[in-house]
């Protein structure tokens, strides 16, 4: 039986450049670091770095990363003023902060968890929604 997320691998095609991304910019703690990759923490997410040829998703496919809702309007201000820009604009429960990494990997960064998310859900349900607990 399945446990859970065990990692999470992302390609790069600039090491040194997405290392200095997750480290610097988005606070993510450094394990070790090779020729050709990098794992990193934050909180119990294991990150991979791997030398490749990126192609990010052109869909609405994404990884969100959980932030307290205290912490976030400093944190936003943080990424605008090292010029990050938006790929899209927040429209579901809780604030988020939607980013691209160097090699166009779609993040997020987000106020919430699943039990604020299906909470949302009861007073304004997705079209066909249909509970199972």
């Amino acid at each position: 039986m399945l446990g859970g997320l065990n990692h999470l691998t992302l390609a790069t095609g600039d090491l040194d450049r997405s290392f200095a991304f997750y480290v610097d910019l988005l606070g993510f703690r450094p394990r070790v670091k090779w020729a050709r990759g990098a794992y990193l923490t934050q909180g119990n997410l294991w990150l991979c770095l791997s030398c490749d040829h990126p192609q990010p998703a052109k869909d609405y496919s994404h990884v969100a990363l959980s932030i307290s809702a205290e912490l976030f309007p400093a944190f936003c201000a943080h990424l605008r003023q090292a010029g990050i820009e938006e790929w899209k604009t927040n429209s579901s429960e809780g604030e988020s902060f939607y980013l691209k990494d160097p090699d166009g990997h779609q993040l997020e960064i987000h106020v919430g968890d699943l039990a604020s998310r299906l909470d949302s859900l009861k007073t304004r349900p997705y079209e066909d929604l249909v509970w199972f607990e």
